[in-house]
């Protein structure tokens, strides 16, 4: 039976994560050979459907697609929670989060500015949310 629900966590560098139901119970692991998505879409609040299959080590996802083909459903302040956001070069998001550095707290200097933006791209990094 298909069933629907969001991405809770997805390591891209692992290539495991794990998803949500919306018909309740535990998280169901996720393994990126089991996706039908390239593994850049497969980002936390994602909305999906999958198969549900029993393993060894319990419940586990196959066939995860979007569901209805639909980007994340994720709260961005501004975004309507509908946008799909592509994953940015690492140019692209350094400029943007420069940009809004400037732009919010204009009082920081050029080496906190650094300090900030390092942080975080390390995070963006680690969650897949910029090309290595």
């Amino acid at each position: 039976m298909r069933v629907t629900g969001k991405i809770v966590r997805f390591d891209g560098v692992r290539g495991y994560g794990f998803i949500t139901p919306d018909i309740g119970g535990e998280d169901v692991f996720l393994h990126v050979n089991d996706l039908e998505v390239d593994k850049h879409r497969a980002v936390r609040g994602a909305k999906v459907s999958f198969e549900i299959d029993e393993g060894d080590r319990g419940k586990f996802a196959r066939e995860v697609r979007l569901a209805n083909d639909a980007g994340p459903d994720i709260d961005h302040g501004s975004a309507t929670g509908d946008e799909y956001f592509d994953v940015l070069s690492a140019d692209e998001f350094r400029h943007t989060i420069t940009e809004k550095l400037l732009h919010i707290t204009p009082a920081l200097n050029a080496q906190q500015i650094l300090a900030v933006r390092s942080s975080f791209e390390e995070v963006a990094r680690k969650h897949g949310l910029i090309d290595s």
